[in-house]
């Protein structure tokens, strides 16, 4: 059966054949029945605003910290990343082209290599999404109970705030995308006015004294940029959230692709420039023991001690519009794959332009996830399952820069510009290479706790089959 997908432009690989498994992709997206006026296509705007969301949560108000202990150097591997970074956003917009349909990783995988593969990586970026959730909420509550102390007095006040966090996104999520736009562009607009205020006003207090030494180790140059880069690594995780959603994107074929190379560009931006400011706004020795670094940036800058405040305040809104974006994405691959017979069908239902059951599921499990957190203590497995989603995160970007390779090489040469066509050749290889580092940089632990999830994946992806065949032979 020949998959449908956007014309092929010049400097595409005209479309193959699919492989046996895989159906039809249409090449635009299907209005849905049960979208009102609620439901409302993301433009540009929204859609770079959910990439850059999605990317920076709540983890860039500690790296500064995290990396000072190798020097300055660290911002060599900042820069080796973004390079890499931008490569796989290169891949997924030349992907989304291809096929401008929601689920994105999910369908290109399946496009390219057939319905298991196209499973795993939803599969795997469903797991990635309601565990990163829980772990978001809990580190939220973090800062929550520096604007309100008594939330912290007892565990189960924490796991109330904590279980707030997720559910308000979650409604918003399930009043309809016109909703979640809405956040995320306000949430993006909130979060980034502190974090531009200390990554541009900063530079203007820098001070070169305090950078420190380049490198603040006795590892050689190519270990510390290792070693500082396994630290980084995840830090663009959500490159792919346009094209996750590229269903809900105004013009797919066209803004999906733009979006997710200004998101993940401004997102580097203000990593770069955040990361730099504060190395020359606060001394080496103090960075490297900070437990607040924006907080100290702050400080520095104008005096007195309302640093806090103000940080806690953009880490809060941070990361409630990372679990906005985030909730929208955890439903988008499953609804995507059920659509298709390989997720539970029930996921494919929509409404007001979201998928309601998989917002709900997702919500309920990583609530389940927090429940656990709070009740079993520091026994218990979040931060061995937080950690699996390092690796089970990558699983779709290998095998999308590995599709995008694919859907290069099988087509016809003579209809290919040839220069482009090495050019995008080459950067889906970078893009390959740059996912494989990330499977490196998780450890042997995540890696091998990670295939056992998938593994786990496998028994439900021959249930949906059987399934499927069934259904297919009943016709």
């Amino acid at each position: 059966m020949t998959s449908t997908a956007a014309p092929a432009t010049r400097g595409d690989a005209p479309q193959d054949t699919a492989p046996r498994g895989a159906t039809a992709d249409p090449a635009t997206p299907e209005p849905h029945p049960q979208d009102g006026r609620h439901a409302l296509r993301f433009g540009l705007p929204v859609a770079t605003c959910l990439v850059m969301g999605n990317i920076i949560g709540g983890g860039i108000f500690l790296l500064p910290a995290s990396v000072a202990p190798f020097g300055t150097i660290s911002l060599v591997a900042f820069a080796v990343l973004t390079l890499g970074a931008i490569a796989l956003a290169l891949v997924f917009g030349r992907l989304a082209r291809r096929h401008p349909r929601t689920g994105g990783p999910y369908v290109y995988a399946r496009a390219a290599f057939g319905d298991f593969a196209g499973f795993l990586a939803a599969w795997s970026y469903w797991i990635t999404a309601w565990v990163s959730n829980a772990a978001l909420a809990v580190a939220a509550v973090g800062y929550l109970t520096v604007l309100f102390p008594a939330v912290g007095d007892h565990t189960w006040s924490m796991c109330l705030a904590a279980l707030a966090v997720q559910w308000l996104p979650a409604l918003a999520n399930l009043a309809g995308t016109r909703y979640v736009g809405a956040v995320q562009l306000v949430a993006t607009v909130l979060k980034f006015a502190p974090l531009l205020l200390v990554a541009v006003g900063g530079l203007f207090f820098f001070d070169p004294a305090n950078l420190g030494p380049f490198r603040a180790t006795d590892q050689s140059a190519a270990g510390a940029v290792s070693a500082s880069a396994a630290i980084l690594l995840f830090s663009y995780l959500g490159v792919e959230s346009a094209a996750v959603s590229a269903g809900e994107v105004r013009d797919p074929a066209r803004n999906v692709g733009r979006a997710t190379i200004l998101g993940t560009a401004g997102a580097a931006t203000v990593y770069l420039l955040g990361t730099l400011s504060v190395f020359g706004l606060v001394a080496h020795d103090t960075l490297v023991t900070s437990q607040a670094p924006f907080t100290d940036a702050v400080n520095a800058m104008f005096g007195g001690t309302w640093g806090g405040t103000l940080v806690a305040c953009a880490a809060v809104v941070s990361m409630i519009g990372a679990l906005n974006g985030w909730t929208l994405l955890s439903a988008q691959t499953p609804y995507a794959a059920a659509k298709d017979g390989l997720f539970p069908k029930v996921f494919a239902k929509r409404r007001r332009g979201v998928p309601v059951v998989g917002v709900l599921v997702t919500v309920t499990l990583a609530s389940a996830l927090t429940v656990y957190n709070h009740t079993a203590g520091p026994e218990g497995v979040f931060e061995v399952l937080v950690l699996v989603t390092t690796f089970t995160a990558t699983v779709p970007y290998l095998l999308s820069a590995a599709a995008q390779i694919y859907f290069l090489l099988s087509g016809r040469s003579e209809r290919v510009h040839r220069g482009r066509l090495v050019r995008d050749t080459a950067l889906a290889g970078l893009a390959f290479g740059f996912s494989l580092w990330l499977v490196a940089g998780s450890g042997y632990a995540a890696v091998y706790q990670g295939v056992l999830f998938l593994f786990a994946g496998v028994l439900v992806y021959a249930a949906m089959a059987a399934r499927k065949r069934r259904t297919a032979s009943e016709r």
